[in-house]
């Protein structure tokens, strides 16, 4: 398997969370480029957003909750972004283009001064962790004339923040990639035996590294892909629901509510009530 092939493994495997995709299409446009090899261990991808709303109604675009940090690079809506815990909403309105950095999971506390728990659910200003240069960074991105100046600029502004994983990022990093290789983890019991950690270990590590609690991450990757499944057709729930390891359909649902804010059938009709018509056959 070749880099470029490696990429697009990973990038299949990662919970991306767009509500109403189908909708979604029409009102933005959503590009995601590899980073630089130097960023690579870092970096899971930089995505690219662009919409003109101008004349029309502004849009309220919806994203379920990932592990990942984001550095957003937008005017009006600059930041990093930590892991959260809720969906996260966003007005689209007026002609905008912008960058974001999604990092590894795991990897992010290496940018940071303390936890990246301190992070979670919350935003924190690029020039605090990036510095000045971040400033100069993000409007590079706002005049860029394509897609590539866009990632060149912020490519350039992490290689001269240069840092380094620490054996226990790394490890961090190797268990959410466990849980997202393997669909059969469905219990912090799973992962303790695919790392060989305790669950005090796994709680520690994932507090400083990756944000949430093991249990929460494992939730996130499971109600992303049944959030997907959803959106493709209409499921048998209590079946989805064997699949994706719960005891029980109502168990399965009060999850699904928790992340999502709706249940399985709610989150179904309005993904297709949010379709265009030639969509909803």
């Amino acid at each position: 398997m070749d880099e470029r092939d490696s990429y697009r493994w990973l990038v299949h495997r990662i919970p991306r969370g767009i509500v109403a995709e189908a909708t979604a299409r029409e009102m933005f446009t959503l590009t995601r480029h590899p980073p630089a090899p130097e960023l690579a261990e870092l970096v899971e991808y930089h995505w690219i957003l662009r919409w003109d709303r101008r004349g029309l109604p502004p849009h309220e675009q919806r994203v379920l909750p990932n592990l990942s940090v984001h550095a957003a690079f937008f005017d009006g809506a600059s930041g990093v972004h930590g892991p959260g815990r809720d969906v996260f909403s966003h007005r689209l309105e007026g002609r905008v283009q912008g960058l974001g950095v999604r990092f590894r999971p795991g990897c992010f506390r290496a940018f940071l001064d303390g936890p990246v728990r301190d992070i979670a659910d919350r935003a924190v200003p690029l020039t605090d962790v990036f510095g000045p240069a971040a400033i100069d960074a993000a409007e590079s991105v706002r005049t860029a004339a394509d897609d590539a100046q866009m990632v060149r600029a912020i490519d350039n502004l992490l290689i001269a923040n240069p840092v380094t994983l620490s054996p226990s990022a790394r490890q961090a990093a190797e268990a959410v990639e466990s849980i997202a290789r393997d669909p059969g983890i469905t219990r912090v019991a799973h992962l303790c035996a695919d790392t060989g950690l305790t669950t005090r270990s796994l709680q520690r590590l994932f507090a400083e590294h990756v944000g949430c609690p093991p249990k929460w991450a494992i939730r996130i990757y499971r109600l992303n892909d049944a959030a997907q499944r959803i959106t493709e057709g209409a499921p048998d729930y209590a079946g989805l629901a064997v699949r994706l390891g719960y005891s029980d359909q109502s168990h399965f649902i009060r999850d699904f509510r928790t992340v999502t804010g709706q249940s399985p059938g709610e989150y179904a009709r309005a993904d297709r009530a949010r379709r265009p018509d030639k969509d909803r056959t």
